[in-house]
């Protein structure tokens, strides 16, 4: 396994842990211990997936993460304080993919990690060359890359893949429980929140008006769907 992780976090034995762990499933791993450095070795290691800490001197993880969307689609695996529920909000709004609270098992983390990679394989993978066009949306599968109103729209990873999965099954209605395991690849842990914030981000960059959807659709009880106009 040759894939490379940046591991983000300004404590000393926490950071050797992970990185241990990280190296005994044969990933590469280097390891950063405050925001600037991170960024720097953003730019110099270019890694698969980046695991950041929220909190981190010099630029906390909010930052990095936010200044890392700016040009990166790599995945971003937070990590926040169990009792900081807004901290996880927050890093899924500036486009965090997955977090994950301390205190954390290991395994649980790699499980975690490989979830991330593993989604990025498959769909790198997949060679359909496909185009769905609903309204003045165009999603191209092949390019990774959605149009509104022929303007090219700036979506994450993730949210690139939950818009085609619910694309490429229109009408199908999807529980919270189902996306986080088909879209984000691992078994439901306990926040379906995850879920919730990325639609709504999606909705605000695909839909004209996201407080009155009409690609991404919500069945009250149950989940959410993509409808094809």
């Amino acid at each position: 396994m040759d894939k490379k992780i940046l591991v983000v976090d300004d404590e000393k034995p926490i950071s050797d842990i992970i990185k241990f762990n990280l190296d005994q499933e044969g990933f590469k791993v280097d390891v950063a211990f405050d925001g600037e450095e991170a960024l720097k070795k953003v730019y110099q290691f270019q890694p698969d997936l980046i695991i950041l800490d929220v909190m981190l001197p010099k630029l906390d993880g909010f930052q990095v993460c936010r200044k890392v969307r700016e040009n990166f689609n790599t995945p971003i695996l937070m990590v926040t304080a169990k009792e900081e529920e807004v901290d996880k909000v927050l890093g899924l709004e500036l486009g965090a993919d997955d977090y994950i609270t301390k205190p954390f098992g290991m395994r649980e983390l790699i499980a975690r990690v490989k979830a991330n990679l593993r989604r990025i394989d498959i769909d790198k993978t997949q060679n359909t060359s496909s185009i769905i066009k609903s309204g003045n949306l165009t999603i191209d599968l092949d390019k990774y890359e959605v149009r509104r109103d022929n303007v090219v729209l700036e979506l994450t990873l993730r949210e690139f893949e939950l818009l085609k999965f619910l694309a490429t099954q229109e009408n199908q209605v999807f529980t919270r429980e189902q996306l986080l395991k088909d879209v984000w690849g691992y078994e439901y842990y306990g926040d379906i929140r995850t879920v919730d914030v990325t639609v709504r981000r999606l909705r605000e960059k695909i839909e004209e008006d996201s407080s009155n959807p009409k690609y991404i659709l919500t069945k009250r009880g149950v989940g959410y769907y993509f409808r094809r106009i």
